[in-house]
């Protein structure tokens, strides 16, 4: 890594020293976005594990229509890398904002349209056909939604604070799963039939609207204006990522996997396991309420994770995530297996606010940092996205394990993932120091604005070979 009083490269927009006038309103934007993603695709994990199994998939035995809604999971997730390479090009080519505001549209339809599908009983076989489908569109926006709104969170931040400000963003997802955990929970106690599951995906027609007027205001990305100014968008950024920077594409890929199919297990499985006869005690309400106090607590760990890396580094926050996530797999079902409701509370607690929240809130700046501007978004998209693959058919994985040998296989799967993050961590160099934000306090602010300090791809080569 070059020295902070080195010149940015030619190919790089200029990060400023305090951010865009802007940068609040962009984080919370986005953020807003982001809650409204969430609730659209993390919703439709929820109705999966608790309903979509019998609704339709009737007629298979209990664990074979559960591995049949899974796998409809899987599909969405599977559907996220196209829908990420597609936002990731448009993004690097023709903007930021443009690609946040379709994602949104094309989500929040798919949505709606999920809570008006016929059931098995009513079509037959059309029924998952048509789920299916809708899956994957769902799957294609939610692709394209993570790579523009943190980007922009991140191009608008003060590079001093761009943990903190994608953090922000970042908690947009844990505010999304708050609410579509609440809706359930609420529609489950409060409605019959059909009507249970319908109610939360019809709800998010609301929120799109809102979502959408939000977005609309946000003004586009600073640094690829400039980039835009200087004529260097590149002409074919996959091309380029692919070419010249697979490493980093390789590293954020399986730091991100780390987080996303540990949360597969610890969260989407585990409430099907809870919804199983292996923990009989155990209420949908305790599971869902136990995983809406985790949301809401998520909300604040994921910020604050976030802001921590900005004085520790990057590496720091996420090797002590990777590691509690290592240690955590057996002592998680242990926990579970009592049948305690307090302690249901505090395993889902410690699952997502520290096991998921360490690692998502760091992941919006660090990734970001590993890729240059001219190519960020098709860099962080692809490797985000591609992860999603790996996490969309864990539920299935994790099934398949523990009907195969018990908790245990869920349990080693879960540490498994945790010591892929561990070792990514330990390959992937570190974008920021605490010792450069110090320095940084002692600089006036117009030598800021003639010298770049940002220990990040737009201030520093990025390449390491």
């Amino acid at each position: 890594m070059v020295s902070s009083m080195s010149p940015p490269p030619p190919s790089s927009a200029r990060p400023r020293a305090e951010g865009s006038p802007e940068r609040r309103r962009v984080a919370v934007g986005c953020g807003v976005g982001a809650v409204i993603e969430t609730y659209d695709f993390i919703g439709f994990g929820t109705a999966a594990a608790l309903y979509f199994g019998d609704v339709f998939f009737p007629g298979s035995d209990p664990t074979a229509a559960l591995l049949l809604s899974f796998a409809t999971l899987g599909i969405g997730f599977a559907a996220r890398p196209l829908g990420g390479i597609i936002a990731g090009h448009l993004g690097d080519r023709i903007g930021r904002k443009p690609v946040l505001v379709g994602s949104l549209l094309i989500m929040g339809v798919a949505t709606v349209l999920i809570g008006c599908l016929p059931t098995y009983q009513a079509v037959g076989l059309w029924a998952p056909i048509l789920l299916v489908i809708v899956r994957v569109v769902q799957g294609l926006a939610f692709g394209a939604e993570w790579g523009g709104a943190i980007l922009m969170t991140f191009e608008h931040a003060p590079w001093r604070k761009r943990g903190l400000y994608t953090g922000i963003t970042q908690a947009g997802f844990p505010v999304g799963l708050l609410l579509s955990n609440l809706a359930f929970l609420v529609s489950t106690r409060t409605l019959d039939g059909s009507w249970a599951w319908r109610v939360p995906f019809l709800l998010s027609a609301v929120l799109i609207v809102v979502g959408i007027l939000i977005r609309l205001k946000i003004d586009e990305s600073p640094e690829f204006e400039e980039l835009k100014e200087s004529g260097q968008v590149a002409r074919n950024p996959l091309l380029e990522v692919v070419r010249d920077d697979w490493r980093n594409v390789v590293r954020a890929f399986c730091l991100r996997s780390a987080e996303t199919a540990g949360y597969a297990v610890s969260i989407t499985f585990v409430l099907s396991y809870l919804d199983d006869d292996a923990a009989p005690d155990v209420s949908g309400t305790v599971s869902l309420t136990a995983l809406v106090t985790a949301a809401a607590l998520g909300i604040v760990a994921t910020v604050a994770w976030g802001a921590l890396s900005d004085r520790i580094g990057r590496r720091p926050v996420y090797l002590l995530g990777s590691a509690v996530t290592l240690l955590w797999g057996v002592p998680m079902f242990l926990l579970i297996g009592t049948e305690s409701a307090v302690l249901v509370l505090v395993t889902f607690v410690v699952s997502y606010c520290v096991c998921q929240n360490a690692l998502a809130g760091v992941q919006g700046a660090w990734f970001s940092e590993l890729f240059a501007t001219k190519t960020r978004t098709a860099g962080t998209s692809l490797a985000y996205q591609l992860s999603a693959v790996v996490s969309g058919f864990t539920p299935m994985i994790a099934t398949a394990l523990y009907s195969a040998i018990g908790w245990t296989g869920p349990a080693v799967l879960f540490s498994l993932y945790g010591l892929l993050g561990l070792l990514a961590t330990l390959l992937t160099r570190e974008t920021w120091h605490a010792r450069d934000q110090a320095s940084s306090a002692t600089i006036p602010h117009t030598d800021r604005s003639r010298r770049t300090l940002a220990p990040s791809p737009s201030s520093a080569t990025h390449k390491e070979h």
